[in-house]
């Protein structure tokens, strides 16, 4: 199971996540691309020490929403979306070639990854960006059963089933939305569980309290959660003492 994060949510003298820590226990780090957080110094900060650290580099594209988090829909049509996802890839890029490492795959932040999920005009224009900045080897992570993973593997690039351990899934296996009362699983004794047992058990239970299965390649633990870099150490320690192999996807 490859363990993900959100990493460079940050912005000039601003930071949010423990990138270092972050990076001591994930296998693969989201990198914000400047778009909902993240700016060139924090990007190359990051992605110099994701390479020196031996962890996958991932562009994390979302709208241009640096005063929403990313966290608002927007309808940006298809042509901008997909010229916008191709300008976050190529500034990613650059600094982790600088780095000694490469951008290996695009994983939508927030609003844009939800509505990607079933909205197939968004879905399409992501994949066509990742298309348009040379992404015939990139993979794209998602949601199970999304319209991005369709999308990119009618493209022909790799779809990477992605797993949440700390939000709450919905009978259809789609996350709870964030302004709903639990979307955000916070006992990190629960989260633990979950981790494990959408690792071992491929499954986890959501907010009815139905079993729900999950079949995923990564699993993300969220980088602006409170004790984030604590939690993604329990998370992995949990897994590997399941039996379950921590390495970035194949």
């Amino acid at each position: 199971m490859d363990l993900n994060a959100d990493l460079g949510e940050g912005f000039g003298h601003w930071t949010l996540t423990d990138d270092d820590a972050l990076l001591a226990c994930v296998t693969s780090a989201n990198v914000a691309c400047g778009f909902h957080a993240g700016d060139a110094s924090v990007m190359r900060r990051v992605c110099d020490a994701a390479a020196e650290g031996g962890v996958r580099i991932g562009a994390q594209v979302s709208y241009r929403d640096l005063a929403g988090f990313g966290r608002r829909s927007m309808d940006v049509p298809a042509p901008e979306l997909t010229a916008e996802i191709a300008y976050q890839i190529g500034a990613l890029r650059v600094f982790a070639e600088a780095a000694g490492s490469t951008v290996s795959y695009v994983k939508p932040h927030g609003a844009l990854y939800n509505r990607a999920v079933w909205d197939d005009d968004q879905a399409a224009a992501v994949v066509e960006g990742v298309r348009l900045a040379g992404g015939g080897g990139l993979a794209v992570l998602g949601l199970p059963g999304s319209r991005l993973l369709a999308h990119a593997a009618a493209a022909g690039l790799p779809a990477v089933e992605e797993a949440f351990a700390d939000r709450a899934y919905t009978p259809r296996g789609t996350l709870v939305p964030r302004g709903e009362p639990g979307a955000v699983v916070h006992d990190a004794d629960e989260v633990v569980r979950r981790s494990v047992g959408m690792a071992v058990e491929r499954a986890v239970t959501g907010a009815d309290g139905s079993r729900i299965p999950v079949a995923a390649r990564s699993l993300c633990v969220h980088g602006d959660t409170p004790g984030a870099a604590a939690l993604a150490r329990r998370v992995r320690t949990a897994l590997e003492e399941a039996g379950v192999a921590v390495r970035a996807f194949a």
